[in-house]
């Protein structure tokens, strides 16, 4: 399977976002085709089944609205605006749309418990049937890349982990140390076989990530610095707030 496209260069984390250009827009992802940068970002469902390019759970830091991505419509999401600018929450076929296969792509799917897990990811599949471009996935799911897996089996589908999830990143779940060591140790890899993984470059190495020998991204870089530390280990980085060169 052809990997290279994510490997090659460092891959914007939620478009190449700044004080101009806030995270997950149209105008980040804009700036990031500019200079040439693979563009990780985030997709989850409104509450009216529309696919969006939004990474929080809910809309209050990067909108200010006190409300849940999934109990709002889309109708109800485009007239908010991110970050005090004009830019607003991005439909993910308008963002396909604006890329056109132009940069490679990075998507990953958010954990939403309240839906169907099948049902999400045959409309994700379909959403993207007819695009041309490179694009991989990922997942803290290891229950999406699975059942991604089965109808893709062409593209690459990768494990997102780290070390240090809390019981915020559970919903408050009573087993969240179970699941959090589940995801520290990516104990579903050998079921799955995930065709990369994505770590938190600050918890590399550990046994889980020296066990698994595939290629291997560090997220979230921030500094020159920190891009040369995550580079001991992977293969590739996702960054913010600099441009590596």
């Amino acid at each position: 399977m052809e990997l290279d496209f994510i490997l090659k260069k460092p891959i914007a984390h939620r478009g190449l976002h700044d004080e101009n250009n806030p995270e997950n827009s149209i105008s980040a992802f804009q700036a990031a085709i500019a200079c040439g940068y693979p563009i990780e970002m985030d997709v989850r469902l409104s509450k009216d089944g529309k696919i969006v390019v939004f990474h929080d759970d809910s809309l209050d830091r990067v909108t200010g609205a006190n409300l849940l991505v999934k109990d709002c419509s889309f109708e109800d999401l485009s007239v908010l605006r991110l970050a005090g600018s004009q830019e607003r929450i991005p439909l993910f076929s308008d963002f396909l749309k604006e890329v056109n296969g132009q940069v490679p792509l990075l998507i990953e799917l958010k954990n939403m418990p309240s839906v169907n897990t099948k049902d999400f990811i045959s409309f994700f599949c379909e959403e993207l049937k007819d695009y041309k471009g490179e694009y991989a996935v990922q997942s803290f799911s290891p229950f999406y890349i699975r059942e991604y897996k089965k109808l893709r089996p062409d593209i690459p589908a990768g494990i997102l982990a780290t070390a240090g999830s809390t019981k915020k990143d559970f919903d408050g779940s009573l087993f969240w140390r179970i699941k959090a060591r589940a995801v520290k140790n990516m104990s579903f890899n050998n079921s799955i076989k995930p065709d990369f993984i994505s770590y938190h470059f600050k918890d590399y190495p550990n046994k889980a990530t020296e066990k698994y020998t595939g290629p291997k991204l560090g997220w979230t870089v921030r500094s020159p610095e920190e891009e040369k530390a995550a580079r001991k280990y992977a293969d590739n980085i996702i960054f913010e707030g600099y441009r590596p060169e």
